[in-house]
């Protein structure tokens, strides 16, 4: 029972990681990357679909994001849906490619967005926190309905806590790394 739900707890823990990254990849620095596109939908003979799946998305330069849409009228709508993402981007077609530029971030919009970044690692540092708390209240229901031992809910109680601050940590450096990329000029 115990190594079932420190099993559990962690795979709990690591999608928390898992969403985190996927928060900090929409969080935009100054430079170009094809994955800040991925969670931009745009309508595809009536069913929302993701860029990724009508399109070729590539890099052109370090500031600049090329879309090459399979298909030639789809180019409008694959344009429109970027214009009117929340990521404050222009996309400008030029012939079949759709050419989107990054641009530069000012401080004061770095500032904001580190804001953005340390309230996502709130977040996730909450989830963990309360992924713990689970874990010890099934320990202690365990205790009083005498499957486990008191000895042994004290030692899983320290296992548990020490995946609580192994993942607050990994969490800490993904934070750090984003901030130093967004501060980057």
């Amino acid at each position: 029972m115990i190594a079932e739900l420190k099993k559990t707890t962690e795979g709990k823990m690591q999608k928390s990681i898992e969403a985190l990254k996927n928060d900090l990849a929409k969080v935009r620095t100054g430079r170009a990357h094809t994955g800040i596109l991925d969670h931009v939908q745009v309508e595809y003979y009536g069913s929302m679909m993701p860029i990724n799946q009508v399109a070729n998305v590539t890099l052109i330069d370090a500031r600049t994001i090329g879309v090459q849409v399979w298909e030639k009228p789809m180019a409008a709508k694959v344009e429109k849906a970027i214009r009117e993402s929340d990521l404050g981007l222009n996309p400008s077609a030029q012939g079949e490619v759709i050419r989107v530029p990054m641009p530069p971030l000012t401080e004061e919009r770095r500032r904001d967005l580190a804001k953005v970044v340390k309230g996502e690692g709130e977040n996730a540092k909450v989830a963990i926190r309360n992924l713990r708390r689970d874990a010890n209240s099934t320990l202690k229901d365990g205790v009083k309905n005498k499957d486990i031992s008191e000895d042994d809910e004290r030692r899983a109680q320290e296992d548990i806590q020490k995946l609580t601050d192994k993942y607050v940590a990994e969490v800490d450096k993904m934070l750090a790394q984003k901030e130093s990329e967004l501060m980057a000029v």
